[in-house]
């Protein structure tokens, strides 16, 4: 169904949508940590949409970016991480976002 959960690999480190891994979020992450990021994505793709020109849209890619890097979905992979390296890159990667784009 469209709204069931994606698959995940059995090492939990992938999520499998329509035959294509992409990295999956950390599971570690707090679900309310996780929600703000969330949102700081969703809204960094709208800008995406929706940008008139070339530096709305670079800024709109930066927030995407720095969302899926403290969502542990691209930079270093989360599970080669240590619990603190972890830790330090949702809660510095929030911090930078909530500073960047106020809400």
């Amino acid at each position: 169904m469209a709204n069931d959960p994606p698959e995940k690999t059995p090492d939990g480190h992938f999520v499998v949508i329509n035959g294509r891994r992409w990295r999956a979020t950390d599971p570690e992450v707090p679900e309310e940590v996780a929600g703000r990021l969330r949102r700081h994505l969703m809204a960094g793709r709208r800008g995406v949409r929706d940008a008139q020109d070339g530096g709305a849209e670079r800024a709109a890619r930066a927030r995407v970016q720095g969302a899926k890097v403290a969502l542990g979905e691209r930079g270093t992979p989360w599970w080669e991480e240590s619990g603190e390296a972890r830790r330090r890159r949702w809660e510095d990667g929030l911090a930078r976002l909530d500073a960047d784009y106020p809400e």
